[in-house]
């Protein structure tokens, strides 16, 4: 019988393959955690760039890992995109061999160059290929290996969204009717752009009694504790915490970046957020991930450029306990669970 018409009745069953990004990886591990919950220890293939192996490297919780010597394709140029590319090819075999090795029966792949040769070798095996995008735009794998995949899952569309959010962010979640307190959330990486508005906000933050929260990222964490020093300002500084899900709680209202996985966390704990995109992602993809939400008025959305005071102080005296309640109708719990039911329901009938 071939691994395509196999039923998914063993623990050698489903690969999940992506990464590079925060972003990609928050979904393979919540997938992971799905799976492992119904007695399935998936797969995982990696590249050895970005933060795959960082965040997966000791993951023994995978029956198997395989990291891949890859690196992106896109914006390269002449001899180092075709180096790039046979690179590629080279991994895609390594990673068909290690499919056929563990007879992986199903492939799901969560986009970021680290999924291309696990999703080549996928379809070069009559492997089913499943994709799931984070982004309001896709990215350029995504659009190219949709057509062959047996399921796309969209973060975005009509209906509620079944993005993957970790079970906390619900469980904690409640509608927002007045600002006491403001996060404000560069990612791990920090944004500086976000941390000078912070600064620039505090004072008449403060004047008003509005509490301040900071992720500041680790490279700016001390310039940001000092500076709200010597403001005179207390505020809650740190640079990276695992439990962010407990800062966002705590706030009721943020300002953020707009990746897929921190703006869908936001949305899935209610909080009214006002959205600063990272003006250089790729397809300007975080920009769209924000308007998504703007144009169902559950958020906000701020170009970095126009970025200033007035924008935060407008929010401050708005309705937020109706932007708060549209949060409630965009993104279903259980998002991991959705995917996998798909994926295992399809496989077996």
């Amino acid at each position: 019988m071939s691994p395509k018409n196999s039923t998914l009745n063993t623990q050698h069953s489903i690969l999940l393959t992506g990464g590079g990004t925060g972003g990609h990886l928050a979904i393979v591990r919540a997938v992971k955690e799905e799976l492992l919950g119904r007695g399935i220890r998936p797969f995982y293939i990696g590249s050895e760039s970005g933060q795959d192996r960082a965040w997966f490297g000791d993951d023994e919780t995978f029956e198997n890992r395989l990291f891949l010597p890859t690196r992106g394709v896109v914006n390269r140029r002449g001899f180092e995109k075709m180096s790039s590319i046979l690179q590629m090819l080279k991994a895609a075999k390594r990673a068909r061999h290690f499919m056929k090795k563990h007879r992986i029966q199903a492939v799901l792949s969560v986009g970021g160059f680290s999924a291309a040769p696990a999703s080549f070798a996928a379809i070069l095996s009559g492997i089913p290929l499943y994709i799931h995008e984070q982004n309001a735009v896709s990215g350029r794998l995504n659009r190219l290996l949709k057509p062959f995949a047996r399921r796309f899952f969209s973060s975005y569309g009509e209906g509620r969204i079944d993005y993957p959010v970790a079970d906390i962010f619900f469980e904690t979640a409640r509608i927002r009717t007045e600002i006491k307190s403001v996060i404000f959330l560069g990612g791990s990486q920090g944004a500086r752009a976000i941390n000078d508005f912070a600064l620039k906000m505090a004072p008449r933050l403060h004047r008003r009694g509005i509490a301040i929260i900071h992720q500041t990222g680790a490279s700016d964490y001390e310039r940001i504790r000092d500076a709200y020093g010597s403001l005179g300002i207390e505020a809650d500084v740190f640079a990276f915490d695992r439990a962010i899900h407990t800062k966002i709680a705590a706030a009721d209202c943020a300002v953020s970046r707009a990746g897929a996985s921190t703006l869908w966390e936001l949305a899935a704990n209610r909080i009214p957020t006002l959205f600063v995109p990272y003006p250089y992602a790729a397809g300007d993809h975080q920009y769209h991930n924000a308007r998504y939400l703007a144009e169902r008025r559950a958020g906000w959305v701020v170009r970095q450029e126009a970025l200033e005071s007035g924008v935060l102080l407008e929010i401050l005296e708005s309705d937020i306990a109706s932007v708060s309640e549209n949060l409630a109708d965009l993104i279903e719990p259980k998002g991991a669970k959705i995917v996998v039911d798909a994926i295992l329901g399809e496989e077996r009938g």
